[in-house]
């Protein structure tokens, strides 16, 4: 672990301290400026107003709280990764948790000395000023990086294509130098070959290497043992991209019978405890989301009726069966969401329309600038708004917030053997290949990544999507 980012992950620490103490000074001074504006806020009582002292004793406290809250849930966790995204999404959740725990505490000790006001000042103030304190870090952080300080200096082993993919990737990434790649075999490569696996140590000395990266999967288990002990040993970060077995079985326990280890596949997060927890989310949310955007659904409904001749919602097929989709195990269920296109043109998707699917090479069929979606439709589709009705399937259990997204029946009939997996739990609103920042994924991609967040699923990372996923809608997308 280099220096800098250790640096870099313990300064953190009192920046939050300091601003959060700031903010509840600044939130104490707003209030008293707006007990002299009329109409702002009700006149203070000054008898029962705590002291300036009494304010700062409390905003350390709240501080300190906030610290300890933030280090259980790992938001000092020191990383070679710098996204800045993903540090303001886990201090936005550290907050919220923050909140929470302020206000149960007052409602448990029954005690609320303070103007509700300044405290509802004090909540977004300290919002606001953490993420300045992480942004003015990260204007740093960056400056430094760029001038080439504190950068990882990263070498490959093995010389193929995911090498020279990964590459490509973290060339953009201005925290890694490449170094070169390491391997017995020297191929035609953009990036430099520095010699064999057998010198391996001489060449960590000789390059000062922070990271390994290993792609190679035919070398031996001998020679992977003296990699990692040798990155153990010189304190090098070492990863490896695994087997696609490896991929497919990461969900494991491994336990002894006598002297013998044996691996056993875990079952899922989302089996006993886990499915009651997400369901209950759901529950939730779901409720939560129709009434905060009913506003928004029920001027939808309005544009769709007023845009062309049809049902608001599109729950029937051309023939006059229920739209349905494939749900949890395979069984269907009737499915929602805003009409998009024209009355009795659904069935052309596999018929006239079938030679503009861009998706050929997966049972599902996408076409690009659809002549059947209406002026509304595409409005709605840009912003996901057709699917919000899916809420109410969420609601009575058909679907779920997260998870991979609900097909129709043709194409899971196409499934190979290995895609029926995403089928063991229910269908999502919004999933991992919706939010990965890729709108290029072919079906084994999203198949990967959804199996991904079936076997790594947490309430967590379900938060975490669908904040990603508002940021998503409102950039819009393309058909």
């Amino acid at each position: 672990m280099k220096r800098f980012e250790i640096f870099f992950g313990i300064v953190k620490v009192p920046i939050d301290f300091i601003m959060t103490v700031i903010a509840f000074m600044a939130a104490y001074q707003l209030r008293l400026l707006t007990d002299q504006v009329e109409g702002i806020a009700k006149a203070i009582d000054y008898s029962v107003l705590p002291t300036i002292k009494e304010y700062i004793y409390f905003s350390v406290g709240a501080a300190i709280v906030f610290i300890v809250i933030a280090t259980i849930g790992k938001s000092y966790k020191i990383k070679s990764t710098f996204k800045f995204s993903k540090e303001l999404r886990s201090l936005f959740l550290t907050w919220l948790v923050w909140m929470m725990a302020v206000v149960t505490y007052f409602f448990f000790t029954r005690t609320f000395p303070f103007s509700r006001l300044a405290m509802i000042y004090s909540w977004g103030l300290t919002l606001i000023l953490l993420g300045l304190g992480r942004a003015l870090l990260r204007i740093i952080q960056n400056a430094l990086l760029k001038s080439g300080i504190g950068r990882r200096r990263l070498i490959f082993i093995g010389n193929n294509n995911i090498t020279e993919e990964l590459n490509k990737m973290l060339q953009k990434d201005q925290s890694y130098k490449i170094i070169g790649i390491i391997g017995d075999t020297v191929k035609s490569s953009p990036i430099k070959h520095l010699g064999k696996i057998s010198q391996l140590e001489y060449l960590l000395k000789k390059h000062k290497v922070d990271e390994i990266i290993q792609t190679k999967s035919d070398t031996s288990s001998t020679q992977n043992e003296e990699i990692v002990e040798l990155c153990e040993l010189k304190h090098i970060n070492y990863k490896f991209v695994p087997d696609l077995i490896e991929v497919r079985r990461t969900n494991i326990d491994i336990e002894t019978v006598g002297s013998i280890p044996i691996i056993s596949l875990k079952p899922t997060p989302l089996d006993g405890w886990g499915k009651v927890a997400k369901r209950l989310t759901d529950v939730a949310g779901a409720l939560a989301g129709m009434v905060l955007l009913s506003p928004i659904l029920l001027t939808a409904a309005i544009a769709v009726k007023i845009d062309s001749k049809g049902p608001i919602l599109f729950t029937k097929l051309d023939n006059g069966e229920d739209v349905k989709r494939v749900g949890e195990y395979g069984k269907l269920f009737k499915f929602y969401k805003f009409r998009s296109m024209h009355p009795n043109t659904n069935s052309l998707r596999y018929k006239e329309l079938s030679k503009k699917n861009t998706r050929k090479e997966g049972p599902l069929v996408k076409i690009k600038n659809d002549p059947r979606v209406t002026n509304v439709g595409r409005f709605i589709r840009k912003y996901s708004i057709d699917e919000l009705p899916q809420l109410w399937n969420v609601l009575i259990g058909n679907m779920s917030l997260v998870g991979p997204r609900p097909h129709l029946p043709e194409e899971v009939a196409e499934y190979k053997k290995h895609h029926r997996f995403v089928l063991t739990i229910k269908p999502g609103l919004t999933g991992l290949p919706q939010t990965s920042g890729r709108s290029d994924l072919n079906f084994e991609e999203e198949v990967k990544l959804d199996r991904f967040y079936i076997e790594n699923w947490s309430i967590l990372l379900d938060l975490k999507l669908i904040f990603k996923t508002i940021g998503v809608i409102l950039k819009g997308h393309d058909e």
